[in-house]
């Protein structure tokens, strides 16, 4: 279950930047929906099951996203990174 928490967290991320360059648009997660990262090239969305016990099964072992965290691929590996980044694209550490 872990590794689907953290896989679940990072594949949103990971769903806006494969399907576009920087944007000035927020992004749009939608509640009910699970974005997944299945390694480069294999990302996926899908709506998850209504059931209580289901979310609480994810919830039992997901991890809050801290605020300005930079998603980013190298190498094809997606990685995460606190900070932010300027409008030019330039990384500054918090």
């Amino acid at each position: 279950m872990p590794k689907l928490s953290k896989t679940l967290i990072t594949t949103a991320a990971f769903a806006v930047i494969a399907t576009s360059a920087f944007s000035e648009a927020a992004w749009d997660f939608k509640a009910g929906m699970a974005y997944v990262y299945g390694g480069p090239g294999k990302m996926s969305a899908m709506a998850m099951g209504p059931a209580e016990k289901n979310h609480e099964a994810m919830m039992k072992n997901a991890k809050k996203v801290p605020d300005n965290t930079v998603f980013f691929m190298r190498n094809g590996s997606l990685y995460s990174a606190s900070g932010r980044l300027d409008p030019t694209g330039n990384f500054y550490v918090n």
